[in-house]
């Protein structure tokens, strides 16, 4: 009997989510009403820690996600399916933070709140932690959330494209190809600002003051 590991149980699963997705698309399609609750029910939590993520503060975020949310509807009947309907929703999503923060050049500090965690398993060790949500260990629970808050300051003085490519592979776990399809760029492209982004995460945080 072959073996199932963590990764193959992922991806078993994540075909399976994704074709519970398209089954809503097609109800919604159909003109079937309670099947937006059940679309939306299950991205809202990945929207709203995406847009946290993004802006450090939960009650802008959960106007942003609002607005994430009212653009999917609008917009489900331009989704071809080219590209899986949760990458398709981060699209939406980033680009409704992205535009809000360039239009009011928007720079919040951290609400030193954490949200709901994504999928973190492809996340760099050294920052999983702080982006992240899972509880520390008791003896280590004042270190972690100072380092969390000294990476959240520090991420919401980047730009809000490099925040974005950040959150998405750090905290969202998206894979390079999904970044690319997020955010219209090449595989080649995501890596090369990723690495520029992650060294500019790393002299914020050595430039954020320990409290």
């Amino acid at each position: 009997m072959p073996k199932t590991g963590p990764k193959r149980r992922r991806h078993v699963s994540t075909v399976a989510e994704e074709s519970d997705d398209l089954a809503l698309v097609e109800r919604i399609k159909a003109g079937e009403k309670a099947a937006w609750d059940e679309l939306l029910a299950r991205h809202a939590d990945r929207m709203f820690n995406l847009c946290l993520r993004m802006v450090g503060s939960r009650e802008f975020a959960a106007d942003l996600a609002q607005d994430a949310m009212v653009k999917v509807i609008e917009g489900i009947g331009t989704y071809d399916g080219r590209a899986r309907l949760s990458t398709w929703i981060h699209r939406v999503t980033t680009n409704v933070v992205i535009s809000k923060l360039r239009a009011e050049k928007h720079r919040r500090h951290a609400s030193l709140e954490a949200g709901p965690s994504g999928n973190h398993e492809q996340a760099p060790s050294s920052l999983r932690q702080s982006l992240t949500t899972r509880e520390p260990a008791p003896e280590s629970n004042v270190e972690v959330q100072q380092q969390r808050r000294r990476v959240t300051a520090a991420l919401l003085k980047l730009s809000p494209d490099q925040r974005a490519i950040i959150v998405l592979r750090d905290s969202q776990g998206l894979d390079y190809e999904q970044i690319g399809d997020v955010l219209g760029i090449g595989v080649g492209t995501v890596k090369s600002r990723l690495f520029r982004a992650r060294a500019a995460l790393r002299d914020a945080i050595e430039n954020e003051p320990e409290h």
